[in-house]
C-alpha cells in the first residue's frame, strides 16, 4: 500500500448505519437538554421583566416627556423582542441533521443572536441616540411633574433587571464561569441584562441631574450615552456570531489536547495538519491528515483508524464528527520519515 489513502471514520462500511462511536458519549445529552432548560428559563425571566418594565417606562417617559426615560422604554422593548429572538435560537437549534443539513443545525443558535445584535443596535441604539440629538435641538420643556413617578419607575427597573442578571450570572457560574458564556444566548442575556441596570442607573443620573439644574443637556446626554452604549454592546455581540457562522476552530486548550493525543500514536509518523470546527454549542467536527509509519497494510490501517477516531471521541465528547486523511508512506519517503530519523511532530 502506498500514496494517499483517504480514510473518513464516520463513513459507514455498508448501508447507512454509522460505526459505533459517532454519536456522542451517553451522559452529553441529558447535560445539554438541562443546560437548554436552564437557559430557556433564564430568557422567560429575562422576557417576562423587560416586557412589564417596557410599558412602565414608556408610561413614564409619555407622561415626563423625559428623553431618557424613553430611550430606557426602547432599551427594554429591545430586549424584549431580542428575548423572543433567542427562544427561537434555543428551539430551532436542537433539531437532528439531516439529509440537507447534515451537520445539524446548531449553528442556526448563532444566526438568531445576530438578529438579536442587530436589533439592539436599531431598536435601542439608533432611537436612544436619536431621543437625546433631539431633546438637545428642540428645548424640551422644563416640566418636572413627572419626573418624581419616572425616578420611582426607574427604581423599580433597576431592582427587576437586577435580579435578572443575577439569575443569569448564577446559571453561568453553574456553567464553569467563562465556559457558560460559550452559550450565545446566555451570553446575550448576561449582556442585555447588565447593559440595563448600567443604562437605568445613567438615566436616573440624567433625570436627577436635570432636576436639580434645570438644564435637560444633562438627560439628553444619557440618553445618548445609553445608545452609544447599546451600541458597542451589539457590536459585541454581532462580532461573537459572525465568528461562529464563519466557522470559527475549537478553543486552543482542546485543539493542543487532539493534536497531542495523535502525536503520541505508536502508528502515526506525524500530524500533517489538524482543522476544527465548532458546528453548535458543544459540538465540533474534527478533521485530520496524518502519516502512518511504514509498512502497515490495509487491515491495519483501518484498524489504527477507528480505534484513533474513539481516542479523539473520548478527548472531546462533542466531535460528532471524525475524519482523518490517512497517508502510508511509500519505501522511499520511508527513508526521509520522522520515525525513521528519529524526528516526531508535525502540524
Amino acid at each position: 500500500m502506498s500514496g494517499k489513502a483517504p480514510w473518513k471514520a464516520t463513513t459507514p462500511r455498508k448501508g447507512t448505519t454509522p460505526r459505533k462511536g459517532t454519536t456522542p458519549r451517553k451522559g452529553t445529552t441529558p447535560r445539554k437538554g438541562t443546560t437548554d432548560r436552564r437557559t430557556r428559563v433564564t430568557v422567560l425571566v429575562a422576557l417576562a421583566a423587560n416586557l412589564v418594565i417596557a410599558a412602565a417606562k414608556a408610561v413614564g417617559g409619555l407622561l415626563a416627556g423625559s428623553p431618557a426615560l424613553l430611550s430606557e422604554a426602547a432599551h427594554s422593548v429591545a430586549d424584549s423582542l431580542n428575548e423572543v429572538f433567542l427562544l427561537a435560537a434555543l428551539r430551532r437549534s436542537r433539531r437532528p441533521a439531516d439529509r440537507r443539513h447534515p451537520f445539524g443545525y446548531g449553528k442556526e443558535r448563532y444566526f438568531w443572536s445576530l438578529l438579536a445584535a442587530v436589533g439592539i443596535f436599531v431598536m435601542g441604539g439608533c432611537f436612544s441616540v436619536f431621543q437625546g440629538v433631539e431633546a438637545l435641538g428642540g428645548g424640551a420643556e422644563e416640566k418636572f411633574g413627572g419626573y418624581v413617578a419616572g425616578l420611582a419607575v426607574l427604581a423599580v427597573a433597576l431592582l427587576a433587571e437586577g435580579a435578572s442578571l443575577l439569575r443569569a450570572l448564577h446559571q453561568v457560574r453553574a456553567q464553569g464561569g467563562r465556559a457558560g458564556l460559550r452559550d450565545p444566548a446566555l451570553r446575550t442575556v448576561v449582556a442585555e441584562d447588565g447593559t440595563a441596570v448600567l443604562g437605568v442607573t445613567v438615566a436616573m443620573a440624567g433625570m436627577a441631574l436635570h432636576m436639580v439644574t434645570g438644564q435637560v443637556v444633562w438627560e439628553a446626554a444619557a440618553s445618548i450615552a445609553i445608545g452609544v452604549l447599546l451600541v458597542l454592546v451589539a457590536y459585541g455581540l454581532g462580532r461573537e456570531a459572525r465568528d461562529q457562522l464563519i466557522g470559527e476552530a475549537a478553543d486552543p486548550e482542546l485543539l493542543g489536547r487532539i493534536r497531542a493525543l495523535l502525536r503520541a500514536q505508536p502508528e502515526i509518523d506525524s500530524v500533517e495538519a489538524l482543522f476544527t470546527m465548532k458546528t453548535g454549542l458543544d459540538s465540533h467536527l474534527v478533521a485530520a491528515r496524518i502519516d502512518l509509519v511504514p509498512g502497515l497494510d490495509s487491515e491495519e490501517v483501518e484498524e489504527v483508524a477507528v480505534r484513533i477516531k474513539g481516542s479523539v471521541g473520548r478527548v472531546c465528547p462533542g466531535a460528532g464528527e471524525i475524519f482523518l486523511d490517512v497517508t502510508d508512506r511509500g519505501a522511499g519517503e520511508a527513508r526521509e520519515s520522522p520515525a525513521a530519523t528519529g524526528e516526531r511532530g508535525g502540524a
